[in-house]
């Protein structure tokens, strides 16, 4: 195993700090983390990351139960970053571990990969969830991985209420969030309110059973932060030997002169007018203006675009409520490494315009970059730090100047209820602030001088007020545990991780052409990059509490309508794209222009008269010549989707044809916000055949692209893969999978053992002989042992289901009620086989492996006489098919099991079968080389 710094030099080309390397000799000898970092910014806190894989590739030749580094690292901020330079080092440190070739990246990447039960593209996995779609998570628990969220996402994973997270899944996010994780919390204003909640949670478990060594069972918290937080016991801190390091030296030093200015007017204009007097006369620089609100942001981008023509200053607009497509150009601007604010920017490189990048808080953490002026609106003291962290971040601009300008507060309330006059988002604080700042400058005039290593004297400890949060009970969290039927009126999961005032609760909002009707499935489904984040709050004001909109239900699949009213936290909701409300910049509430549709460029058309009509450029009044003679486009389109009048007949090959016509007719027109050769290109990459799935809106499919939708538990998606997979077989590889990832992660003989029997047999309820035909409906599918039975098709997903009422299957069904059934019967033949211990947890794995069974499997309409055979064991055996019979022993198991191990070991058990069972839906499994067979 290498050293700390020959690591760190080999991922990053230069040797570490004095300060980390003596972080990780010291994790790594304590085997622990201290509870807090306080290191300025600017000092590359983000070696977090990278003593966090060190020091878990440290501990890869340990038997796995003594282990005490987690296996994701988790790092956490907020709010949603525009620019997160956090995430290109962790990918940095991936790509270097995957393919570098320097011994200490082969060593650490080979130690990493023998912690995975299966092979991993890469020894470091690593996600970033943006918004409040992010539905990505670790394909295996046992692989190390990086994980980059908001504390809103995080948060809500751990309480099994996963913002972008189905139903069925959120067992799952919540294992991974709360089990083998460690926790890095980035300059985190809220954070107070997690690292509560964390302990909370732990005391409401005390007791449980933890199936993890080494404390993993719940997540280890850390709190990096250049403003220190009030009474850190086991606080983390440079010492002499960071302070004669040159570099560090040259960044604690780094010219900083913050000039101080009261502004009595719109906050805006002020902003804006004292960047411009920054840049008037200077050579061509880049400047960084901070805003507290969206609002106020817009204002200071028109006004500087009033000030400066094109040719003498570049400026762009980065919040946190943007969508990707929208993020990514400006993201690029700003880290472009020639005409950008980068940290890396050669500063020798002429410029040929200024840079101005008007931002708000999302460019205070997370964004490695170095401007040479800033302005910022009045604020706290931990936003004033990190946003002169910005400001000469590197020491290298000897004109550097920063400007606080300092605007009257807005007064709360109307009449008798005006409450005492406060600054968006930071209450109070901006005047005791404004008072340091006169202090420190009284012996010479209005500019004070903040480098690193004496603004946290000048300014003083943070006295932002986070608020009150509310206490999480055993009983809340045994609520939170229902994710299959969750209790109506349940207490919402936010306040307790981001305090009772909800500033930012969070709504992601979807632009489509098509928006589905209510009880219809959105597609194509949906993707993190055309979210855009938006407060709750917000949502209510631009639409109106009485307002409808369609928004997705728990399953992130299927549409319904609601009041804004009733909307809550990590709800996503759909609009039409002439509904405007966004613009280049992001969300806004004034812009009326329709908005580009993300969805259908990356998969497909929706043939639909109103989505056509939305996409623009295309009038379905125009007559199309065809065999039939001269026939509107709209027309057309109706025959091949074979909506005709009841007067008129049309056969297959007709509407073949005239499915053909109409896509040729689309070339004619380009719709705005299409380059020509763009639409062109989408148009011939699309299969011109109609396909239609029930509740789904027909569409033409990009040819050129594999569906790349992940499979819905909610809809038994997953019995569909590319090769079909006979029943026994795909037990048997699940059985394997799982029972290598338990050992790999260090679960105890026992439990690892009863998690491969429930591998083997979670599938066998799909011996009945419904299921088996809607599998395979064009042959026959008999019940019984001799038959060669399914428990994967290669069925295309858009005939899946027309294929289940034909087989008989019930709406709703499943089949692994009838798996939990035969297992539950083949304990009973056993004579002091199981513990009652085990055999709870046994059937609860098989009954909860598509995420039902939260403490109940809902029953559907049945009633069939038959009965459903299989064996286990060698054990012959035979149950009920029907499924209108409920299993209500359930509940109480799932109780006991939730005392014995706590929510997350319960959660994390249903983590490892059900992520084996996916990892086998494409094949054979492989399994890491030593792994267990």
């Amino acid at each position: 195993m290498p050293a700390f710094p020959e690591f760190y030099e080999a991922v990053n080309g230069r040797t570490p700090f004095p300060w980390q390397a003596r972080l990780a000799g010291q994790v790594a000898e304590r085997e622990r983390w201290p509870t807090e970092i306080g290191v300025p910014t600017g000092l590359g806190k983000t070696a977090c990351l990278d003593i966090a894989v060190w020091w878990l590739a440290s501990q890869a030749g340990r038997p796995p139960s003594w282990r005490t580094a987690p296996t994701r690292i988790w790092w956490l901020v907020d709010r949603r970053l525009a620019v997160d330079s956090t995430a290109d080092h962790a990918r940095r440190i991936s790509e270097a571990l995957r393919d570098g070739e320097a011994e200490p990246l082969r060593i650490v990447g080979e130690r990493l990969r023998s912690l995975s039960a299966g092979p991993a593209e890469s020894p470091l996995e690593v996600i970033r969830l943006r918004g409040g779609v992010g539905a990505r998570r670790p394909a295996d628990p046992s692989s190390p991985a990086v994980l980059l969220s908001t504390i809103p996402m995080y948060g809500s994973r751990l309480l099994f209420r996963g913002y972008g997270t189905s139903r069925s899944m959120r067992p799952v996010d919540a294992a991974l969030a709360g089990c083998d994780s460690l926790l890095l919390l980035d300059e985190a204003h809220l954070a107070r309110h997690l690292t509560n909640l964390v302990s909370a949670l732990a005391a409401c478990t005390d007791g449980a059973e933890e199936i993890l060594g080494g404390k993993r069972s719940r997540p280890q918290v850390v709190a990096l932060t250049a403003t220190g937080g009030a009474g850190a016991k086991d606080r983390f801190d440079l010492d002499s030997d960071d302070r004669d390091h040159p570099v560090v030296r040259r960044r604690l030093d780094a010219r900083k002169p913050l000039a101080i200015r009261i502004h009595n007017g719109d906050p805006g204009i002020g902003l804006a007018d004292a960047a411009a007097r920054l840049l008037e006369g200077a050579p061509h620089s880049s400047c960084l203006v901070f805003a507290n609100t969206p609002e106020t942001a817009r204002t200071v981008l028109t006004r500087l675009r009033e000030r400066f023509t094109p040719e003498a200053a570049e400026t762009v607009l980065l919040t946190g409520r943007t969508r990707e497509r929208e993020a990514e150009p400006l993201r690029k601007r700003i880290l472009d490494p020639d005409g950008g604010m980068a940290a890396n920017r050669d500063p020798g490189i002429p410029r040929t315009r200024h840079l101005i990048a008007v931002a708000t808080r999302t460019l205070e953490v997370g964004a490695d970059i170095d401007a040479e002026y800033m302005v910022t609106e009045a604020c706290g003291v931990r936003a004033l730090t990190q946003r002169l962290g910005r400001l000469n971040r590197l020491g290298r601009f000897h004109r550097a100047q920063g400007v606080y300008l300092h605007t009257p507060p807005a007064k709360r309330g109307r009449g008798r209820r005006r409450g005492p006059a406060e600054w968006p988002v930071y209450g109070a604080e901006p005047r005791a602030v404004l008072e340091r700042l006169e202090v420190a400058s009284a012996g010479g005039g209005e500019t004070v001088e903040l480098p690193p290593g004496v603004v946290s004297d000048v300014l003083g400890g943070p006295g932002e007020d986070p608020g009150r949060a509310p206490e999480v009970l055993a009983g809340l969290l045994w609520e939170w545990t229902k994710t299959t039927t969750p209790p109506p009126g349940e207490a919402p999961v936010e306040p307790y991780f981001s305090g009772v005032e909800g500033l930012g609760y969070p709504v992601s909002v979807i632009w489509r052409v098509h928006v589905p009707e209510a009880g219809k499935r959105l597609w194509p489904r949906l993707s993190d990059r055309e979210a855009a984040h938006v407060p709750l709050a917000e949502i209510r004001r631009t639409l109106g509490g009485d307002g409808r909109v369609a928004r997705l239900r728990s399953d992130r699949i299927t549409v319904a309508s609601a009041r804004t009213r009733d909307l809550r936290a990590g709800d996503v909701i759909l609009l039409p794209t002439d509904a405007g409300l966004l613009d280049e910049h992001g969300w806004s509430p004034d812009a009326t222009a329709p908005v580009f549709d993300i969805s259908v460029a990356a998969r497909g058309l929706p043939l639909d008269e109103e989505a056509i009509r939305r996409l623009g450029g295309v009038s379905l009044g125009e007559p199309a010549d065809t065999a039939w003679g001269l026939l509107p486009l709209r027309t057309l389109l109706r025959r091949a989707l074979g909506d005709l009048p009841d007067d008129e007949e049309i056969d297959g090959a007709e509407r073949r044809e005239a499915a053909r016509l109409f896509h040729r007719a689309l070339f004619a027109n380009t719709p705005p916000g299409w380059e020509e050769s763009g639409w062109r290109d989408f148009l011939a990459a699309l299969e011109p055949r109609v396909v239609a799935a029930p509740d789904e809106v027909p569409r033409f499919r990009l040819a050129t692209r594999k569906s790349g939708e992940r499979a819905s538990d909610e809809l038994d998606e997953a019995s569909l893969a590319p090769s079909a997979a006979l029943l026994d077989w795909h037990g048997e590889a699940v059985g394997t999978m799982s029972g290598s990832i338990a050992t790999r992660l260090g679960l105890p003989p026992d439990l690892a053992d009863v998690i491969r029997l429930a591998g083997r047999w979670h599938d066998i309820g799909k011996a009945d002989s419904r299921f088996q035909r809607w599998l395979d409906p064009g042959e026959e599918a008999a019940s019984g042992l001799a038959s060669p039975l399914l428990a994967r098709s290669r069925m295309p997903r858009y005939r899946w289901y027309a294929s289940r009422p034909a087989a008989g299957w019930p709406r709703g069904g499943r089949h692994e009620a009838l798996s939990a059934r035969l297992v539950r019967r083949w304990i009973e033949t056993l004579e002091g086989g199981l513990t009652p211990r085990l055999a709870d947890l046994l059937v609860h794995l098989v009954i909860s492996h598509h995420g039902s069974g939260r403490p109940l499997v809902p029953p559907v309409p049945d009633g069939t006489p038959e009965t459903v055979v299989s064996e286990i064991a060698g054990v012959r055996l035979e149950v009920s098919a029907d499924l209108s019979v409920v299993d209500w022993e359930q509940p109480a198991r799932f109780r006991r099991l939730n005392a014995r191990f706590g929510p997350w070991g319960v959660a994390l058990a249903e983590t490892i079968l059900r992520q084996a069972d996916r990892a086998t839906s494409g094949g054979p499994p492989t399994l890491a080389p030593g792994a267990e067979p």
